[in-house]
């Protein structure tokens, strides 16, 4: 072959090679594009497992994007309060929030059910409910008509009943009392002589320190130990029936979310589901420890009473069927959760309530 030909003909494949680089790139850049958005949450930073959430989101996505898509979280109140975090989304003042949708229950009643309801599904449960029944395709259809899309991203397991400066024994002793609870708990608490007040996390232990509460409930035995509670309320009640196994989520707002590539919205949905697991896991190891060290500072644990506890399921029944009445968005979920709630039930009382019971007992009797 003629040595000038050879050479020749290489340096045109090469500048063909050169091209094809050259336009590959702009392609690249196309399908993952730079994009930083920022996540307003409404919990603070010293609460690290429940505010942890976020973190955890904004981790996996820049880790499976290569650091393109980014998400950067916000406190409560570095950017808006914690009780305005999706009306911010809505307004697309942020791109996300990760927070609890009972908190916006004041807008409609519907976000109630995106947390929690009282008497409603435990954590296992709500996840089941979430990933495999119709509780995401459902609650989105409501989010849609607010701007919003949600996913899953933290579940606390079942709470505690809250904080109280004095005993609570029977249906009278809840009457008058000043509590800060969140949701359609407050309405139910209302119906039993309760006076419910909303209050951010972050403001509960001044509200109870100077008695403009008498109560509060929050989460549970690690974020209530790291809050202080038990230094201005001595008695530590159970359970926190109406949170059986609240989901925190992210919310995004609707066009932002639609405007993502297909990938990313996997590298997000991805990222929320890690952070609805691990934070339940967290709490799940971090609890019993904390519950521990409450009660030898003092803490005095009580059992709502069966009186107190059929009375509030009474009370709640009538509150969804009252709004049942005039929502079309909450009956359709709420029956929806509701028959989900009655076959699961059906199978839990054969395996994980058989199960459990047997082993507490042998906990009890001091044989693990």
């Amino acid at each position: 072959m003629d040595r000038r030909s050879f050479f020749k003909k290489a340096g045109t494949a090469g500048a063909g090679v050169v091209a094809a680089t050259t336009l590959a790139a702009p392609a690249i850049a196309q399908e993952n594009p730079k994009i930083a958005w920022r996540m307003t949450s409404s919990f603070p930073k010293s609460l690290d497992t429940i505010y942890g959430g976020a973190e955890d989101i904004a981790k996996h996505v820049a880790a499976a994007t290569d650091g393109n898509f980014t998400i950067q979280p916000f406190a409560a109140g570095e950017i808006v309060p914690g009780l305005q975090a999706v009306d911010a989304v809505a307004a697309g003042t942020v791109e996300a929030a990760h927070t609890t949708s009972y908190y916006f229950v004041g807008k409609d009643p519907t976000y109630a059910i995106g947390t929690a309801i009282p008497f409603g599904l435990n954590s296992r449960l709500t996840n089941a409910w979430y990933y495999e029944g119709n509780g995401n395709k459902l609650m989105n259809e409501f989010y849609a008509t607010q701007g919003m899309y949600a996913l899953p991203a933290g579940n606390t397991g079942a709470q505690m009943g809250g904080w109280f400066r004095k005993e609570i024994n029977t249906l009278d002793d809840l009457k008058g009392v000043k509590m800060r609870i969140a949701g359609l708990a407050g309405r139910v608490m209302e119906k039993v002589g309760v006076i419910p007040q909303q209050i951010a996390g972050g403001d509960i232990y001044p509200a109870l320190e100077k008695g403009t509460i008498d109560a509060a409930e929050f989460v549970g035995p690690y974020d209530d130990l790291k809050l202080g509670f038990h230094k201005v309320a001595k008695y530590y009640y159970y359970p926190g029936w109406w949170e059986g196994g609240p989901t925190v989520h992210g919310f995004f707002n609707l066009e932002k979310w639609s405007s993502l590539p297909k990938h990313y919205q996997a590298a997000l949905t991805d990222a929320c589901a890690f952070a609805n697991t691990n934070m339940l896991a967290k709490y799940d190891t971090k609890n019993p420890t904390a519950l521990k060290q409450l009660v030898a500072e003092g803490a005095t644990l009580r059992p709502f009473s069966q009186e107190i506890m059929e009375a509030c399921f009474q009370a709640a029944t009538g509150i969804y069927s009252e709004i049942s009445g005039t929502n079309q968005y909450f009956k359709k979920i709420y029956d929806d959760q509701t028959a989900f709630k009655r076959d699961a039930y059906l199978w839990m009382q054969l395996s994980e309530y058989t199960f459990d019971t047997f082993m507490m007992i042998q906990q009890r009797a001091g044989k693990l």
